[in-house]
């Protein structure tokens, strides 16, 4: 099988879109080296998150015990409604504003404003909740398998 058709059937099962560094490029898998621009990068649907928010996969398998990193592209006004990972989730703001806060009660006075250049760590099981202020993109970085819970039912957009 050709690595295209891998990596598509591996972002289908996870509800993702596949995105790539150029159009000759896969998702790094840590052979060599990667270089690109973000206008290189291609955005798609996030299933897990629903509509307003688009993910490009720069590196990884997001379901394999591996390194990974990824932009998230949300629209203004997205609501990120309270869930937990299952591994350390590190977050850069790239552009715009997410206000963002610990705890399993979505509550927008409770978030901190983290603009161009913020960042979060947050440790696997910790509850976490926030909005995106302006069209802001974020980039994520960790080991896999990666996944979120969302703390209730009614918040999962794949129900």
């Amino acid at each position: 099988m050709n690595k295209t058709f891998i990596l598509t059937a591996t972002a289908l099962t996870l509800g993702l879109s596949t995105a790539t560094a150029s159009a000759e490029t896969l998702p790094y898998h840590g052979n060599g080296h990667i270089i690109g621009s973000a206008n290189e990068l291609e955005w798609g649907p996030v299933g897990s998150m629903g509509g307003g928010a688009e993910i490009a996969i720069i590196e990884g398998d997001l379901s394999e015990e591996a390194p990974f990193t990824i932009r998230l592209r949300l629209e203004d006004g997205y609501e990120i409604k309270p869930h937990v990972h299952p591994a350390y989730e590190r977050v850069t703001v790239l552009s715009g504003t997410l206000h963002f806060a610990h705890g399993e009660t979505y509550d927008p006075e409770a978030t901190r404003a983290l603009s161009e250049g913020g960042f979060a760590i947050m440790s696997p099981g910790d509850p976490m909740f926030g909005y995106a202020e302006g069209e802001t993109i974020i980039q994520l970085h960790g080991v896999g398998p990666w996944g979120i819970e969302y703390h209730n039912h009614e918040d999962d957009p794949r129900n």
